[in-house]
């Protein structure tokens, strides 16, 4: 029988423990870390907060841990309104923001680790270098061979701009994507649903004009079609966003333009 492990660099081990000093309503939260600088393996510190005197939300734990208790923790984080992205993260086996995770969704100790299947730079953040490179790819700007009206911007009827509303509500945080098993491993050539939600989002877009160059961009065994709608990143992501459904708005899109 075939055996799938990490390689032994890469298996984490047990780290320190942190316990609290007070005596409230304290929830034990296990932090995967890594120091790519030490040589050592990825480490589990486990860290005792009292809520009683914590925000509701995980990031703020992550914030009450870095200030109060270990500074050396390093995680993303910026807006904290579930706006920006940063702060993607695995939290308690699934893909989301610390931001707009409460605490109190789920009782036992809440285990974090960084969003899988990316490498990792330092304890919570992954390197996105070939994330932001496929977004990139895609062009992500409006492409217009006409001129703009001199008096006025490019207006859309109400119906065509109902079209791009749920793809420009994607943050590019990545949890679509690294839920993903297509993109687990084939990073490096299929684009993942978070880069096909944003490359849907210009395709439908009644003011570009380089539809065709697109669908055309997007035919290949890889970049599009490694989609087998597993559908995790629907589930997965935090935004309510159907990033399968818009690669099979896309895959029709190349269907219908042949016949």
């Amino acid at each position: 029988m075939a055996k799938f492990r990490l390689p032994a660099n890469s298996r984490y081990t047990k780290g320190k423990t942190f316990e609290s000093s007070t005596k409230g309503r304290v929830r034990r939260f296990t932090i995967y870390r890594y120091d790519p600088h030490s040589g050592d393996n990825p480490r589990l510190d486990t860290y005792e907060v009292d809520l009683d005197q914590c925000g509701p939300m995980v990031l703020d734990a992550l914030i009450k841990i870095k200030n109060e208790i270990d500074p050396t923790l390093t995680f993303r984080r910026s807006c904290r309104e579930g706006i920006c992205g940063s702060c993607a993260m695995n939290i308690g086996g699934v893909n989301t923001l610390a931001c707009t995770r409460h605490i109190d969704e789920g009782k036992d100790d809440i285990g974090i680790f960084p969003l899988p299947h990316m490498k990792v730079i330092k304890d919570l953040v992954p390197d996105m270098t070939n994330f932001y490179a496929q977004y990139a790819s895609i062009k992500p700007w409006l492409q217009s061979r006409t001129p703009a009206p001199p008096d006025r911007e490019r207006l859309q009827s109400k119906e065509d701009q109902e079209k791009i509303d749920e793809p420009s509500a994607c943050i590019l945080c990545a949890c679509c994507s690294t839920s993903c098993p297509s993109y687990w491993w084939n990073s490096d050539r299929y684009l993942g649903p978070a880069i096909l939600l944003q490359a849907y989002r210009w395709i439908v877009d009644s003011r570009d004009d380089a539809t065709g160059e697109r669908l055309d961009d997007l035919e290949d065994p890889f970049r599009l079609y490694r989609c087998h709608t597993i559908m995790n990143c629907t589930s997965a992501c935090p935004k309510g966003l159907n990033p399968a459904k818009a690669i099979a708005n896309t895959k029709k899109l190349l269907v219908e333009r042949r016949h």
